[in-house]
């Protein structure tokens, strides 16, 4: 308590919480080792959510092979980016009200729960549903350590450490390929989503002790209706992307009816972001270029580099027949080209605070990576793959995370949370329409091809699903059946890899438009609310 004099002015404070050290608008000035505590918590929970990819993405093939097919892989991967999508703007607009910490902490909850879920699947529904479960989780992971990154570092130092968020995937584009197949071999493929409970137990006690953020509660209205209507829409487009020319042909009522249903529903969630009071995405925000360009921008480049990425353990297993873990390890020169030029564009930008030309050249990069990977066939070399897929992954690490912060750099400290949160939802919104339309490609030119790589007589009165089947069920069949099938998957899926290529396009020409805006030295020179407490 404070003991104050007849004049009323304070002499002494005791058995009082000290004030924290702020700047004159309330941000906290943190050292060096208190920001590496924070980020040791938030590293910890990027790690499960990115470990959790790499460590799923080799074991894909195996898993859709024991619970329905590989014909229905696109949507195990789908499911997962629909709902993180979906979940994201909520994330930004309820910790902008009640703080990050708590929603950090639930989205690993949630992720874990889904990995339970994931784990006990019996079948294909099952593990899709699951996997939307987990999505949920991931997509808040993420949103939120970006969005406390923004809450404790101005623009400027962000660059700085980078290379500790990079390290993270470096880790999980390492050690993931190699747990993910070691689990699917040796043991079983749920215990690649089993493996998360001890990693998200971890990642919870950590959090708790060492992330210290402030909570804000103020009068709120959350936008559910919003929210409802932009999964219902969504997901109706998806649907249309996924089944039309595969499950249904392209001017049957099914995918007519689900193009209007979801053009009318995205169309009503604007009109209800328009009037609600506090929208999921306020459109106002969109007036900002850094903003607006960066978005879309985010959109292409998650639509093309998804599409791509998320089928080449496919091409690696079915056409070069290598197992689980020497496909994520020959995945490798992509994360690592992609850690790299991240960490080196984030130095680069906190010496000299230009930004503009990193997106423009990772842009091009990515072009060129693109259309080398659309070259892959069933006799190209190591060496040359490995060659197409750096390229690839430095030109991605040249963009993603420069981006978000030119627009962190144009939001109010009030805000950051949803502007973090909408760049996290573009880029999420363009992966799930690449997976859905190149995993359609996929189907549709293998209902072209199989047929002529592979003749009903060396089928033997097989079923042709078993083509589609798991890798270990395909190389049971006889050698020509086998080369067939290679043929038939090398041709299909340098189809969807070059459908990739024009969608990069469009996001090099976007990115001429962002603007170079000086980046703040200071947290400071953010407007935002004070503080009630220190964040260590």
């Amino acid at each position: 308590m404070a003991r104050r004099e007849r004049g009323g002015a304070v002499i002494a404070r005791t058995a009082e919480r000290p004030a924290p050290v702020t700047d004159s608008f309330g941000y906290p000035q943190l050292t060096h080792r208190q920001i590496l505590v924070i980020f040791s918590g938030l590293m910890l929970g990027m790690l499960l959510a990115s470990l959790d990819q790499t460590v799923v993405a080799t074991a894909i093939p195996t898993i859709v092979g024991d619970v329905g097919g590989l014909d229905h892989l696109s949507w195990v991967i789908t499911a997962y980016l629909l709902t993180s999508t979906a979940s994201v703007p909520l994330y930004g607009k309820l910790s902008d009200i009640y703080g990050r910490k708590i929603f950090f902490q639930g989205a690993i909850v949630i992720f874990l729960a889904g990995s339970v879920f994931c784990g006990f699947a019996q079948n294909m529904t099952m593990l899709v549903a699951a996997r939307g479960v987990q999505g949920m989780g991931a997509g808040g992971i993420i949103a939120m350590a970006m969005a406390i990154i923004g809450d404790i570092l101005p623009p400027r130092d962000r660059g700085r450490y980078q290379g500790y968020t990079g390290s993270v995937f470096a880790i999980s584009s390492v050690v993931g390929p190699l747990v993910g197949g070691f689990l699917t071999q040796s043991l079983s493929w749920r215990w690649v989503f089993f493996i998360n409970i001890p990693l998200a137990a971890l990642a919870l006690a950590v959090t708790s002790i060492v992330l210290k953020m402030p909570v804000h509660r103020r009068e709120h209205k959350i936008d559910f209706l919003g929210a409802m209507l932009l999964v219902a829409g969504v997901t109706c487009l998806l649907l249309v992307a996924s089944w039309g020319g595969t499950e249904y042909p392209w001017l049957s009522a099914q995918i007519i009816g689900l193009g209007i249903a979801g053009v009318v529903l995205t169309g009503l969630f604007v009109a209800q972001e328009l009037r609600a009071e506090e929208p999921l995405l306020p459109f106002r925000l969109f007036k900002d270029r850094a903003l607006s360009v960066g978005c879309t921008v985010l959109f292409f480049v998650g639509m093309g580099m998804f599409g791509a990425i998320a089928f080449l353990p496919v091409y690696l297993q079915i056409v070069k027949g290598v197992s689980p873990t020497m496909s994520g390890l020959r995945m490798a020169p992509l994360m690592l080209g992609l850690i790299t030029s991240s960490i080196a564009s984030g130095r680069y930008i906190s010496e000299t605070g230009k930004y503009r030309w990193f997106p423009i050249v990772g842009t091009a990069m990515m072009v060129a990576g693109m259309f080398m990977i659309s070259e892959l066939h069933a006799d190209t070399g190591l060496i040359l793959s490995s060659i197409y897929m750096l390229t690839l992954g430095l030109g991605i690490g040249m963009v993603i995370s420069v981006i978000v912060i030119a627009v962190q750099n144009n939001v109010d400290r009030e805000n950051m949370g949803t502007a973090t949160a909408a760049t996290n939802f573009f880029r999420s919104m363009g992966a799930a329409f690449g997976v859905a339309i190149a995993g359609a490609i996929i189907n549709n030119r293998l209902d072209h091809y199989l047929p002529k790589f592979v003749s009903a007589a060396d089928l033997q009165g097989k079923d042709p699903a078993v083509l589609t089947s798991s890798p270990d069920q395909l190389f049971q069949l006889p050698p020509n059946v086998i080369h067939g099938v290679a043929e038939a998957y090398s041709k299909s899926l340098d189809i969807a890899f070059l459908a990739c290529v024009p969608l990069v396009v469009v996001a090099f020409a976007l990115t001429w438009l962002l603007r170079e805006a000086p980046l703040r030295q200071r947290s400071s020179e953010a407007v935002g609310e004070v503080m009630a407490e220190p964040l260590i």
